[in-house]
């Protein structure tokens, strides 16, 4: 069976590496004022940072419209795919992933698997990745999907940000916990649990916080197995090479790369935000 990987932009996959194992990308949109661009293909995450700093106004953020995914679908089918594993990112901070699963049903001829990452970035880019790497090797359906549910049992992503009233102003965090942290001046450590960002742990300071990041992250890697890691940055780059360069030199075991929060993710995040994402390959 031929089958076809798509995923969505948030998961700031390299166009090359796209390009090489034939991925299909559906980009999300950010809006300043009446200004729409289409994330990594109108707009880079250079052309973003510039922009909002020369904005008056915040941009916004939305999903792609149905009709993209139809028709990145019925394209797919045309070219004699006969399934599709759609990989889309978390279900409770977009409506990324319904959309697809909406599209799937307009389309016939062709089956469609939509699978909810719940979560983004670069941890959402393992999955895509591993997922296409698959499908290359010739593997089926259902082994494809047993495998992004075990990534999934293994995955670990914690970040940070300089001001949490970017989440909150688009409402992937409660105003209250945003209120508290900016009151007490902590540098809360997030992640994802049940397809939504909240809270790991309150910490005073970003390096305390960092800090702990590498320490949860040492219990994983210290155990020997091998660990696909990330380091994912909002215009950080020296700070995520420093970090980069520490994990290598201390987990052999660690295939760590360097991944950015692009304009979409970078509009609810800010800029200055840090991130850590891992999986057991």
């Amino acid at each position: 069976m031929k089958i076809a990987i798509v995923t969505d932009s948030t998961a700031y996959i390299p166009k090359n590496v796209r390009e090489q194992l034939e991925i299909e990308m559906i980009p999300l949109n950010v809006i300043f004022g009446t200004e729409s661009y289409q994330e990594e293909i109108e707009l880079t995450i250079e052309e973003f940072y510039e922009k909002v700093r020369h904005s008056t106004e915040l941009p916004k953020t939305s999903q792609p419209a149905i009709g993209l995914f139809e028709q990145t679908y019925r394209k797919l089918k045309d070219k004699g795919y006969e399934a599709v594993i759609s990989i889309h990112l978390s279900s409770g901070i977009s409506g990324t992933y319904q959309a697809s699963r909406t599209a799937a049903d307009m389309v016939e001829g062709i089956t469609v698997y939509s699978y909810d990452s719940e979560i983004s970035c670069m941890a959402q880019g393992f999955y895509v990745i591993e997922a296409a790497q698959m499908a290359k090797q010739g593997k089926k359906v259902f082994e494809i999907l047993a495998r992004l549910d075990e990534i999934k049992n293994s995955m670990v992503a914690y970040f940070m940000v300089d001001d949490l009233s970017h989440l909150q102003r688009g409402g992937r965090l409660s105003g209250a916990q945003a209120l508290i942290g900016s009151l007490l001046q902590v540098k809360p450590i997030l992640h994802f649990e049940n397809t939504k960002i909240v809270p790991f742990e309150k910490i005073r300071t970003q390096k305390k916080a960092l800090k702990r990041i590498l320490e949860l992250f040492d219990e994983d890697a210290n155990t020997g197995v091998l660990i696909v890691a990330s380091v994912i940055h909002a215009n950080r780059p020296e700070t995520a090479e420093q970090i980069k360069n520490q994990i290598q030199e201390n987990y052999p075991n660690v295939e760590i790369s360097i991944s950015y929060f692009g304009p979409v993710i970078g509009t609810h995040l800010g800029e200055g935000a840090l991130g850590l994402v891992w999986y057991k390959k």
